[in-house]
């Protein structure tokens, strides 16, 4: 649906024209045709699934519609838009796996790491958007005029901040304590704050940050990171268990 809304200013974007709608590879009867069949087809098979994910699919389909139409136009709703639509996607899986376990609930530390994160990731994407696009910024999404390099860098910075201690604090909380049953879990924190400076660095130094997707996947020690940090969750929690 947005990449339908947005199809002649994709076609402007130097990687973005590549795409499937904006390339021709794709037709527009065709993309349309698949929107409403798949829209049909999983807001159906939500109504089988629990509450919970029921809910954040609607929800979810609904913030798309606001943010395609309108809120990508409002400056800084735009990316508090895309970053709830990831707080919806956590939720949702928190919604699924109560098909396998009902007693499993969403905790408001998953809800406020990933807004944070999810902010930081979209903060960041706009600065290099606009840095690559320069006085073609505007043509190609309309929002980025009502921003500057400075003035994201401002917000990345709080964001990256919030972030941060938002994870700190997680891990020393008495509901994590509790749950895991180990205090440890506060020594994951310096992946944590690498990954966070490494991905800074990235926009700052080499210019990139555009595509989160691809840093993830070509970045050598951002994925070194990750891993270490998954690694040590886990051994920290079942060695104390």
């Amino acid at each position: 649906m947005n990449d339908l809304v947005d199809l002649e200013h994709d076609r402007i974007h130097p990687e973005k024209r590549n795409r499937p709608l904006a390339s021709g590879t794709l037709s527009v009867s065709v993309a349309r045709f698949a929107l409403l069949f798949l829209f049909a087809f999983s807001m159906g098979a939500s109504l089988f699934m629990p509450p919970l994910f029921a809910g954040s699919a609607v929800a979810y389909f609904a913030a798309n519609i606001a943010y395609s139409f309108k809120l990508k136009n409002v400056v800084i709703l735009d990316v508090l838009t895309i970053a709830i639509g990831f707080v919806l996607r956590a939720q949702a899986g928190v919604g699924a796996i109560q098909m396998i376990d009902p007693a499993v609930y969403i905790s408001h530390w998953l809800i406020l790491c990933t807004l944070m994160l999810a902010l930081f990731l979209g903060m960041a994407k706009r600065r290099q958007e606009l840095q690559q696009l320069r006085e073609g910024a505007a043509s190609h999404r309309k929002i980025l005029s009502e921003y500057s390099a400075h003035f994201l860098d401002e917000m990345t910075g709080i964001v990256s901040s919030i972030t941060i201690i938002s994870y700190a604090l997680y891990t020393v909380s008495a509901e994590t304590i509790l749950k895991y049953g180990t205090d440890k879990l506060v020594y994951t924190v310096p992946f944590v704050l690498y990954g966070i400076f490494r991905y800074m660095y990235l926009i700052h130094m080499r210019n990139q940050g555009d595509n989160p997707s691809e840093i993830l996947l070509s970045d050598r020690p951002l994925q070194i990171t990750i891993l270490l940090w998954l690694v040590s969750v886990v051994a920290i929690i079942h060695l104390s268990g």
